[in-house]
C-alpha cells in the first residue's frame, strides 16, 4: 500500500481542451503525478449536464483522454479512469441526498449562475455538488486541485463528509483543496478568463490553421502600444525578461507579435501533438479499461463500510 497522499482530480469531456485547461490545471497534475497517488478521471457523468449527444460525447471520451496522455500524464503512474466507470459514485451522491437539504444546494455557484441566466435548471444541475462530494469521498483523497474560484466544491465535500460521520459515524476523511497558487487565471483572447463557456479559447491541440485563427483573433486595444491581451498569454511561453525585450523591440507591430505568438504556441505544443497523433482508439479504450481494473476495487471496499455504517448492509 502507497504511504504517498491520494490526489483527485477530473475533468468534463464537454468540448476541446485548450491552452487554458492545460496551463491552469494538467500541467500541474503531470508534475505532480510522482509525488502522490494521484487518480484523475474523466467526468462524463457531470458531462451528461450539459452534452446529450451520444456521439459527442463518446468522441469528447476518447479525445480527452488523448489529451491527458499527450500532456504528459502517466497510465503507469496514475489511475487514469472514466467516471462512468464506477457506478458507485451515483449511489453514493443518492445516500448524500437523503442527508441534504434543498436550501443548502441553492448556495451552489453553478444553480446561481444558471438561474441568473434564467436558465431552467435540471435535477442535475441543482445536485451537481453532491455527485462532485461522491466522488471526492468515496475515493478517501487527501488533497484536490482546484483553483480559487472552484474552492467551493471541496468545501461542500468536507460539509457533507462531516454530516454524514455524525449521522454515521466516522466514515470519512477530510479533503482539503489544493489551491494552485502560482498559476493564474489564463486570460482568453478577449481578456477574461480563458473559458468554453465564452467562447475565448486557443485549442491545445488545434490545427496549425485553428490556432492562427484564435491568436489572430485576440482583442487589442489600439490606444497601447503592448497588446496587453497578447502579451499576456504569450507570457505562458517565454520568459517574462525575454518577452519584454521582444515586446519592446516591436513596439505597436500587433501582427508581428501575434505572429510570433501563433509560432511559439505551435513550437511548444508539437511534441505533445506527436505523441497524440500515435495514440489510436484501442490504446485509448485499453487504458480506461485497466483504469477502471485498479480502481473499482478500491471503491467496492469503501462502499462496503458506507453501507454497512448506514444499515443497508445485513
Amino acid at each position: 500500500m502507497s504511504n504517498k497522499k491520494i490526489l483527485l482530480s477530473g475533468i468534463q469531456p464537454s468540448g476541446t481542451m485548450h491552452i487554458g485547461n492545460y496551463f491552469g490545471a494538467i500541467r500541474q497534475f503531470v508534475e505532480m503525478q510522482d509525488k502522490y497517488d494521484a487518480r484523475i478521471f474523466i467526468a462524463d457523468l457531470h458531462a451528461i449536464t450539459t452534452v446529450q449527444d451520444n456521439e459527442k460525447l463518446s468522441k469528447n471520451i476518447l479525445d480527452i483522454t488523448m489529451d491527458y496522455i499527450a500532456c504528459g500524464l502517466d497510465p503507469e503512474k496514475v489511475i487514469l479512469f472514466k467516471q462512468s466507470d464506477t457506478p458507485e459514485v451515483t449511489e453514493l451522491a443518492w445516500y448524500f441526498n437523503c442527508i441534504t437539504t434543498m436550501p443548502y444546494l441553492e448556495r451552489a455557484t453553478s444553480y446561481k449562475d444558471a438561474n441568473q441566466k434564467a436558465k431552467e435548471v435540471t435535477v442535475g444541475l441543482f445536485d451537481y455538488p453532491m455527485l462532485m462530494a461522491a466522488d471526492i469521498l468515496v475515493q478517501d483523497a487527501d488533497v484536490v486541485p482546484v483553483g480559487a474560484d472552484q474552492k467551493q466544491h471541496v468545501e461542500y465535500a468536507r460539509d457533507t463528509a462531516g454530516k454524514f460521520n455524525n449521522t454515521y459515524g466516522e466514515t470519512f476523511k477530510m479533503p482539503e483543496a489544493m489551491i494552485l497558487k502560482d498559476v493564474a487565471i489564463v486570460p482568453g483572447t478577449d481578456g477574461r478568463k480563458m473559458s468554453k463557456s465564452y467562447g475565448n479559447t486557443i485549442p491545445l491541440f488545434g490545427t496549425d490553421e485553428e490556432i492562427k485563427k484564435a491568436v489572430m483573433g485576440i482583442v487589442t486595444d489600439s490606444g497601447s502600444s503592448v497588446p496587453t491581451n497578447v502579451y499576456n498569454i504569450h507570457m505562458l511561453f517565454r520568459p517574462k525578461n525575454e518577452l519584454d525585450a521582444i515586446y519592446k523591440e516591436k513596439e505597436g507591430k500587433y501582427k508581428e507579435l501575434k505572429e510570433l505568438l501563433i509560432q511559439d504556441i505551435i513550437n511548444y505544443i508539437t511534441p505533445m501533438r506527436e505523441i497524440r497523433n500515435k495514440l489510436s482508439k484501442d490504446m485509448v479504450i485499453e487504458i480506461l479499461e485497466n483504469g477502471k481494473n485498479k480502481i473499482k476495487p478500491i471503491i467496492e471496499k469503501k462502499m462496503l463500510k458506507i453501507r454497512s455504517n448506514i444499515g443497508l448492509q445485513l
